[in-house]
């Protein structure tokens, strides 16, 4: 049970934009929840958050915080869960070492990231430091699978107002790139336990054996896979591709997930950093070395420790012009895609490329064919295949496009995105080995030095739950639905072991479909060009590809996508859609005063989450909030009260006054709750009677430079005064 003092609906507090946008519309939820005696409260899932809740022992008191996450972590647990949670960051050490220097200028004495630990006390506090990078967050709190959608309003609203879609030709030399062997998913393994075990993992060398982690557990019934990526197929795979690409002419793109696979894919990142700059490289390795030069890091770090360093640079310049140009992340300011592994994240960036008709940025501001390197085989040809069909068929009319659902696979640290702490760099040659607690060798490797070894796994309930609720969205639904598991991949092969039973056993094994990821991405395509909907039954991975990939082809966005993770123990979890080009957001906001951010998701998930209240509390006020939520969402669509991209035009704060508006409206009309119609009446005049004053204030302070006092750790009052900058507005919520 929760603590009796845990308000009824949390919403998390979490980084740049959807945070500003916080600012102005949870005063408003808060106002409009009380009506209905329902209380929402915060908990605190900030980088900044997380890393001053992290250290106490270096912090005064005054500047201490509880640790939020790990709170949320036990409440999602039990049955009284109700949390709407939004984006928030999965940091690269990029992002860690420039918030922790931000917390270090405001007085926060916390210690310096390690980047190369020498004592146990670097080692203990960079120990610490790695347990808030990459998604440290969703592994905590995904203690259920989770049902993503577009809401049938936002499906709707998108038909009749299609965006813009880039055309495809047929002779169009974008392409996918991928390793043919010595990857990740041509070395897996993959075993499901009869039993529960405990397991250790070590590697075997000529000099005896290193235990690289003791005491991993699994229930009876845990899908336990290993694997390894060769550092030198991976060497020779990205130097032909960099070759290949220079005789096509086009642009060089590396797509990875940095942020999520927070060990392996920043050691794949590096490895293309230094084969982009082999020659160099090959020149001063040993003095990058000395100047404390990490590739993973990127070349935006690399470029900032070998300044007035003239041959480098020198060098540097030479080879980048010899090489094929780079996708850029901006072209305007010179950042490549290969400057910090946090920037190009293959889930948006790869739909962002495929909607723009297959064309990236250049160096010289223009669009150009472009070479997509996604150097591991498991997922990439899903957007081979995406590529390849628009090649042939066009490109999609968002008019006229059917949807694509999706359940995920997610529960419990599933998968890869479980695999952080059985991660390995190797550091010399010799036999990886899972050895289960009766000493069974589970899995054995041969492997080199700077091979990437990993496992994951994902346990019975959770699988056996993510089966069960595809099954109830295809009954309640319809729509053509499949297992996207390839049965030649080992850890796929052992899903569909536990999937075609329980089908079976439910008597549906006829309305359900299993393809490989390849056979999938083109049934679906297909499905959805004809106008009809599927609902894609995926891993973890490919359900937040997935999530971004159709919704950004259908809607424009992934933002506006309905996310519901119904909790293994009967709470509920509402995200509220991607976070990606959140800090673009707010370098807009920061310069202009003009936050784009649109809160779409964040209405969706906020409607599911008071029904939700009143199914489990029996509180029906909280019901007539949600339903009323789901007419204001309708209204900000049918009138067009989305924040527009340029400055001058209504943004964020404009579309929460009128969401507060429609809200009222539709509270003050219902006839299911007197008391609250009557409550909401006088409100939804002063909104309406207050219009031109309200939008003037907004629109006055719009042009100018905006003082949030930190990016990271952000001035609250400075970012009130900044999101909340109507006083006819703000005296309507006291």
């Amino acid at each position: 049970m929760a603590d009796s003092n845990t308000p009824d609906i949390i919403y998390t507090k979490v980084d740049e934009a959807p945070e500003l946008a916080s600012a102005s519309f949870l005063p408003m939820i808060q106002k409009f929840a009380a009506a209905a005696g329902v209380t929402v409260g915060t908990k605190d899932i900030s980088l900044a958050g997380r890393i001053i809740s992290t250290f106490p022992d270096y912090l005064s008191e005054d500047q201490r915080i509880p640790d939020d996450l790990a709170a949320l972590g036990e409440l999602v647990k039990t049955a009284d869960a109700n949390v709407i949670k939004l984006p928030n960051i999965s940091a690269s050490v990029p992002q860690l070492v420039a918030a922790i220097k931000e917390l270090q200028a405001q007085g926060y004495k916390l210690p310096d990231y390690p980047e190369t630990p020498s004592s146990d006390e670097e080692k203990a506090v960079r120990a610490k430091y790695d347990t808030i990078k990459g998604s440290a967050v969703n592994p905590v709190l995904r203690e259920g699978n989770s049902d993503r959608r577009a809401a049938a309003a936002v499906k709707s609203f998108a038909q009749s107002n299609p965006h813009r879609m880039g055309d495809w030709s047929a002779d169009s030399k974008t392409r996918v790139a991928s390793m043919d062997g010595g990857d990740f998913f041509s070395n897996e393994v993959s075993a499901t336990l009869p039993k529960a075990a405990t397991a250790k993992i070590v590697l075997e060398t000529a000099g005896g054996e290193t235990v690289l982690k003791d005491g991993v557990s699994y229930p009876a019934g845990t899908v336990v896979d290993a694997t390894y990526m060769s550092a030198s197929a991976l060497d020779a795979f990205l130097e032909a591709e960099i070759e290949k690409t220079k005789a096509e002419g086009v642009l060089f793109s590396l797509h990875m997930k940095a942020t999520m696979m927070k060990v392996s894919d920043p050691i794949i990142f590096g490895h293309a950093v230094v084969a982009y700059l082999k020659p160099v490289f090959d020149q001063y390795g040993d003095k990058l070395k000395d100047l404390g030069v990490n590739p993973n890091g990127g070349l935006g770090s690399l470029l900032e420790k070998v300044q007035g360093e003239a041959d480098i640079m020198a060098a540097i310049e030479k080879t980048m012009a010899d090489q094929p140009p780079m996708y850029m992340v901006n072209s305007d300011k010179g950042i490549t895609n290969l400057h910090v592994p946090s920037d190009v994240i293959i889930d948006a960036s790869m739909p962002a490329l495929i909607r723009a008709g297959g064309k990236g940025w250049g160096p010289d501001g223009k669009e150009h064919d472009t070479v997509c390197v996604i150097p591991d085989n498991s997922y990439a040809p899903v957007y081979d295949e995406t590529i390849k069909f628009f090649k042939a068929n066009g490109k999609l009319n968002p008019a006229t496009a059917g949807t694509v659902q999706n359940i995920g696979l997610m529960a419990q640290k599933a998968e890869e995105y479980g695999s952080h702490p059985t991660t390995f760099e190797i550091a010399e040659a010799g036999t990886v080995k899972m050895i289960l607690d009766d000493g069974t060798v589970l899995h054995s490797h041969e492997v080199q030095a700077g091979d990437i070894w990993r496992s994951a796994s994902a346990r019975k309930a959770p699988i056996e739950d993510w089966v069960n609720l595809a099954i109830d969205r295809q009954k309640a639904t319809g729509y053509r639905s499949i297992f996207w598991l390839d049965a030649n991949r080992a850890h796929d092969a052992q899903l569909i072991a536990y999937v075609k039973p329980i089908l079976e056993a439910k008597g549906v094994a006829d309305k359900f479909e299993i393809m490989s990821p390849a056979e999938a991405t083109k049934a679906s395509l297909e499905t959805i060009t004809k106008g009809e909907n599927t609902i894609a039954i995926t891993g973890n991975v490919l359900r937040d590809y997935l999530t971004d990939l159709f919704p950004i082809l259908e809607l424009a966005t992934s933002a506006k996508m309905l996310s519901i993770v119904k909790l293994m123990q009967g709470g509920g979890l509402f995200e509220t859609g991607a976070g990606g080009s959140a800090p673009k957001h707010v370098q807009q906001l920061v310069e202009e005063n003009h936050l784009r951010w649109d809160s779409l998701g964040e209405f969706c998930a906020l409607g599911e989450s008071f029904k939700f209240l009143a199914d489990a509390k029996g509180n029906e006020k909280a019901r007539v909030l949600g339903e009323a939520v789901d007419a204001a969402t309708q209204g900000i669509l049918d009138n067009d009260r989305s924040p527009s991209r340029k400055v001058g035009e209504p943004d964020n704060r404009d579309s929460h006054y009128w969401f507060a508006r429609y809200w009222a409206e539709a509270l003050a009309a219902q006839s299911d709750d007197a008391e609250l119609a009557a409550h909401f009446a006088p409100i939804a005049q002063s909104l309406a009677g207050g219009e031109a004053a309200i939008l003037a204030e907004l629109a006055e302070v719009q042009g100018k430079a905006a003082d949030l006092g930190g990016y990271y750790h952000a001035d609250e009052a400075k970012v009130a005064a900044v999101m909340r900058p109507s006083k006819t507005l703000n005296a309507i919520f006291g």
